[in-house]
């Protein structure tokens, strides 16, 4: 496995397809809570979410943040970013919404998230980070360009010095 990553996602709408980039298994990730194992963590609030986020961050050598329709507005994803960006933690973006969800539906292209986290110094994260769209025309050949890519867009993940 290529490296040891933390993957940013909203859990909703997308956690289907991320299971799907997750059992690809070229790089190695959080485990991903169930459902009701989330909920728990939701439950206890925010102070919970933020602990619960960065022990998993924590020794991550990368983040990836995983790209549907809706994560652009997430609120825990922002906080995800800038804190990837905030401990010069290496980040890429990878849009999954034209994978198949447990109803064989796909759904459309969401904003970038790199461009809602906005720098001190003007501009926004977007400015730096690559979002790879993988190609393909179905559910399969988007999976397939993952798989043959993932340790390559995470090995070219943007560095911070």
């Amino acid at each position: 496995m290529a490296k040891s990553v933390y993957y940013s996602f909203h859990y909703d709408h997308d956690v289907w397809r991320v299971q799907t980039v997750w059992k690809i298994g070229a790089v190695e990730a959080q485990p991903l809570l169930s459902g009701q194992d989330w909920e728990k963590v939701k439950a206890r609030g925010d102070a919970a979410i933020e602990r619960w986020i960065d022990e998993q961050m924590a020794y991550k050598r990368a983040v990836v943040v995983l790209v549907g329709a809706e994560t652009a507005s997430r609120r825990w994803v922002l906080y995800e970013i800038a804190k990837a960006w905030n401990e010069k933690k290496p980040l890429v973006g990878i849009r999954i919404h034209r994978l198949k969800d447990a109803a064989g539906n796909t759904d459309y292209a969401g904003a970038d998230p790199f461009a809602a986290v906005p720098l001190k110094g003007g501009g926004t994260i977007a400015d730096y980070v690559t979002l790879h769209d993988p190609a393909g025309a179905t559910s399969q050949d988007i999976f397939a360009s993952i798989r043959d890519n993932i340790e390559s867009w995470v090995d070219g993940a943007f560095r911070r010095s």
